[in-house]
Parts: C-alpha cells; sequence; structure tokens
C-alpha cells in the first residue's frame, strides 16, 4: 500500500492495524532496566500478603506502588 493510500484510510477511520508491522514497535520511556533492591524481611512478608489478597505477583505489586506514589508526587 503506497503512503497516500494509507493516510487516506486513516483520516477517513479506516482499520489500518492490518497494514503495521509492530514486531518492533517500542513505547519511549518503557524499556526496562533491571534494578536491585533489598527489603528488610517483614517487607517482603508484608508484599507478598498484599500481592496474594491481590492476585498478583511481587513484582508488579511493587511496580504499581512505586508507580502510584511517583505519579502522585507528579502532580
Amino acid at each position: 500500500m503506497k503512503a497516500k493510500e494509507f493516510e487516506k484510510k486513516f483520516d477517513q477511520g479506516g482499520e489500518i492495524t492490518k497494514y503495521l508491522d509492530v514486531t518492533k514497535a517500542r513505547r519511549p520511556r518503557h524499556q526496562p532496566k533491571r534494578v536491585n533492591v533489598d527489603f528488610p524481611i517483614w517487607m517482603i512478608q508484608s508484599l507478598d500478603k498484599e500481592a496474594q489478597r491481590l492476585g498478583v505477583p511481587r513484582q508488579s505489586l511493587i511496580k504499581m506502588l512505586v508507580a502510584r506514589h511517583l505519579e502522585a508526587q507528579a502532580l
């Protein structure tokens, strides 16, 4: 498909996703970077209890809590 046809289809609200190759798509500033954090045992136990209550892995809970805190600070 030529660019002009693609743009026309997009502008008209047509379905264009089948023409896109998203295999190498990236979200800016969302690339993972590994960090190591040491927590006291009592904190890990509390995190695990809360993660189990929510039905999510510990890592997901930590990400969610940190993101929530950072978003609140950005206000």
